[in-house]
């Protein structure tokens, strides 16, 4: 499906301040971006990055006073997300070295503090997808979601406590129980269609069977036409924008649309 997603944000400045910014999708396994529109007002100069995981990065200094983001790709998306039980565990051995920075416990995702729970939720479930698919089910169905419910210092051992949160939480308690059974496991914030309330979304992959296959516990049947604009290891990594002195986030607007 061709898919027009997009997001504005306004911020108001006290001061001139440096500000990260992640918002441009990249072509590659399930999207291909057929244009861009990017537009800052007032026009500011911006230098883009790739980081360390491949994300798009813009590097730029906000003006005091009202300054409004808008950006806006069409992109031909997949319809739907490969799913394959039978795809096996990889041993860390022969796990790529660029995949291997995904099986450490991070700020968000304690690892380390949550195997007795995912041995609880996968029992004598196959190693590999479906252990990450019980993990995914266990999730959605023990976990509520409501937002306002958790804040941006929430972690995966809080919300496996609380059982509740929203799509961040969802993803890193996921990543975590994952890395708990040595199964690579990073978050992926961006676009989904039809998400309702909509908003910039995010869920998580886990390398399994010598690739990365799409979980999302927020959803009770997988689904495609997504729409990925960043990855990393937890919610550290993938902020849409990181800023460095006083700017305040006014007013954020998000959309995906059927493009004909």
């Amino acid at each position: 499906m061709r898919l027009e997603a997009g997001c504005e944000l306004v911020f108001e400045a006290t001061a001139p301040t440096p500000l990260i910014l992640m918002l441009r999708p990249r072509s590659g396994s399930g999207q291909w971006v057929l244009r861009e529109e990017y537009t800052l007002e007032p026009t500011t100069p911006v230098v883009e990055y790739t980081d360390s995981y491949g994300n798009l990065c813009q590097r730029l200094v906000t003006p005091q006073g009202h300054f409004r983001v808008y950006t806006t790709a069409c992109v031909e998306t997949a319809d739907t997300i490969d799913v394959e039980p039978a795809a096996p565990y990889v041993p860390v051995q022969d796990l790529p070295e660029n995949v291997l920075q995904f099986l450490l416990p991070s700020r968000y995702c304690e690892a380390d503090r949550l195997g007795e729970l995912a041995s609880e939720i996968v029992g004598d479930r196959a190693p590999g997808y479906e252990q990450v698919e019980a993990i995914r089910h266990w999730i959605h169905t023990n976990v509520t979601y409501q937002y306002g419910t958790s804040d941006a210092s929430t972690s995966a051992a809080e919300t496996a406590a609380k059982k509740i949160g929203v799509c961040r939480d969802f993803a890193h308690l996921g990543i975590a129980l994952c890395r708990s059974f040595s199964i690579p496991a990073r978050m992926v914030v961006g676009y989904l269609y039809q998400l309702d309330p909509m908003d910039l979304h995010a869920w998580f992959e886990a390398y399994i069977g010598d690739r990365w296959f799409t979980f999302d516990a927020t959803q009770t049947e997988p689904r495609g036409n997504r729409i990925a604009i960043a990855y990393g290891r937890d919610a550290t990594d993938v902020a849409l924008a990181t800023q460095y002195g006083p700017l305040t986030l006014k007013t954020m607007r998000v959309w995906v649309n059927v493009k004909a």
